[in-house]
């Protein structure tokens, strides 16, 4: 997935086309206990008055270090490829890759809304005023797996190539127990 700004401020962008949709499974008789739970559960919510709210399951996530210079060498040189200037890590950028990997590892699933939106998520890393784009992607094993599907696609291929981009920030959260197994967020930004 991707967000892409292309002046100053933030515009949502479109989600990513090559996540596939999520596997139908086969229906599964529901066990006595279930079904009078299944139908107690309305009954309980109906009768608070209020609105309920559910909480959330999360995965079990384990961060990833990652050799955040070989990831910013390998931009720069693409899109030195593009006539482009390189990038180069920026530590505040990182925590906000870690961040939203994290969320959608924790999700199991990719959104750029997960943790707040991406606008307020910039604006929380001191970044209001600044050209910024995120990529978001599930299932690559490696860097240079995640960097090759970002080239192939359009839209997070443009994020990269924004004449503005000067530092980058990346992060790879695994949650093994989910559907994608590892999360990678790229957040990059200009001066």
């Amino acid at each position: 997935m991707h967000r892409r700004s292309v002046r100053p401020g933030f515009a949502a962008g479109a989600p990513e086309a090559g996540v596939p949709p999520q596997a139908v499974t086969p229906a599964v008789p529901i066990r006595p206990f279930a079904r009078i739970a299944a139908l107690a559960l309305p009954l309980m919510l109906a009768a608070c008055g209020t609105s309920a709210i559910l909480p959330e399951v999360t995965a079990p996530t384990l961060p990833v270090i990652l050799d955040e210079t070989a990831a910013a060498a390998a931009i720069s040189r693409y899109r030195a490829q593009h006539g482009l200037g390189p990038v180069v890590v920026d530590a505040g950028l990182t925590r906000a890759a870690a961040f939203q990997a994290g969320n959608n590892a924790r999700a199991g699933r990719l959104s750029h809304d997960l943790g707040g939106t991406f606008t307020s998520r910039m604006a929380s890393a001191g970044l209001a005023r600044a050209y910024a784009a995120e990529n978001l992607s599930a299932g690559s094993e490696t860097f240079d797996q995640v960097l090759a599907r970002w080239k192939a696609s359009p839209q997070h291929n443009a994020n990269m190539l924004i004449p503005q981009l000067r530092r980058i920030g990346v992060a790879r959260v695994d949650a093994p127990e989910t559907r994608y197994r590892r999360y990678w967020a790229l957040v990059m930004a200009g001066n």
